[in-house]
């Protein structure tokens, strides 16, 4: 979907799509990176409007959610906390046994999988 699309259509598209995904694997629990300081407001905000619906998603199908912090995401796939991006898609490659991955964002939310995987 189109960034230009407007953002409550966006949302409600995500919304849709996270609870497609939760009817098909029935997952029991699932996590969330915890908000943390962002320099660009408007993108934090967004950010911000994304968790939610994906945490309203989760809490609606009866899914435990966890929220992880950033720096806790980064050290369970790299042992450390103040890893680079890069560094996080390279191992959860390795982790995983994946080619490598080609967003930041697939690599963020395997990462954050890696994390919840390794607290429980």
């Amino acid at each position: 979907m189109s960034t230009k699309t407007p953002l409550p259509a966006r949302l409600a598209n995500l919304y849709t799509k996270i609870g497609a995904v939760i009817e098909r694997f029935q997952p029991e629990t699932g996590a969330v990176e915890a908000i943390f300081h962002a320099e660009n407001t408007h993108s934090a905000l967004v950010l911000g409007h994304v968790r939610g619906v994906i945490m309203l998603a989760m809490e609606q199908a009866g899914v435990q959610i966890s929220e992880i912090a950033p720096t806790a995401v980064k050290k369970a796939a790299v042992g450390n906390g103040n890893a680079s991006k890069e560094q996080v898609s390279e191992m959860i490659s390795i982790l995983l046994g994946l080619p490598p991955i080609k967003t930041k964002d697939a690599s963020d939310a395997l990462a954050i999988a890696v994390a919840l995987a390794h607290r429980l």
